[in-house]
């Protein structure tokens, strides 16, 4: 075999090898490739912590790592630790209204009411059209109620069935809203709209029996 040959034939050998080392090596790095984003619409929520906490440790502005982190965290009910990480991500951008929303979220299951209702109210000005606004509303109706300020409750709990129409227990939330403000004619339609939706629903029912019995006549 001539020295040509032999140089072209290890040649042969060695491309393909580095073929397939490279080949190799990008699977395992696509395998090993981890997607918080996925883990958490998944529900797997603990496994999103630990990606986020991975990532923000080797980017610690990574907005979208902290955004998820936030999510997962409430979805998992550890609302201080939520709230402290939202802060952390808040400090870096605080416009970003996904943090907002988080921070305002945290703060709602932690009772801050005075503290959830800022937040809530910034998201609604920097993002009056996220992805959040219907939740962020309904959130500041249940704040308003356990205020007592019920006309304001009514206002957001309002605002929050116009972003979502569908959902019957939010209308009965409004219904109650109203009814402790003594507006009797509308905490009816209230119900009466929960209970198209939803025609066995408790609350709605016993809200409607309520309040028919208060109409006067």
């Amino acid at each position: 075999m001539g020295e040509r040959h032999m140089r072209t034939h290890a040649t042969k050998h060695v491309l393909m090898a580095l073929l397939v080392f490279v080949t190799g090596a990008t699977g395992v790095t696509a395998q090993e490739t981890e997607d918080a984003l996925a883990a958490y619409r998944a529900g797997k929520y603990a496994e999103a912590v630990r990606i986020c906490m991975v990532e923000l440790e080797s980017m610690p502005r990574n907005m979208n790592s902290y955004a998820v982190l936030g999510w997962s965290l409430v979805a998992l009910g550890r609302f201080d630790e939520a709230l402290e990480n939202g802060l952390r991500g808040f400090s870096v951008s605080p416009r970003d209204p996904r943090i907002i929303e988080i921070l305002g979220e945290a703060h709602y299951h932690l009772g801050n009411n005075l503290e959830a209702l800022n937040y809530f109210e910034q998201y609604a000005v920097v993002a009056s059209t996220g992805d959040r606004i219907e939740d962020v509303y309904y959130f500041m109706g249940e704040i308003f109620i356990r205020l007592e300020e019920y006309h304001h409750a009514d206002i957001a709990l309002a605002a929050a069935v116009y972003h979502a129409p569908n959902s019957s227990t939010w209308w009965a939330r409004l219904g109650y809203a109203r009814e402790m403000a003594g507006d009797v004619r509308y905490a009816l339609e209230a119900y009466e709209s929960a209970l198209a939706l939803n025609s066995s629903l408790t609350e709605a029912l016993r809200g409607r029996d309520r309040v028919r019995n208060a109409a006067p006549g």
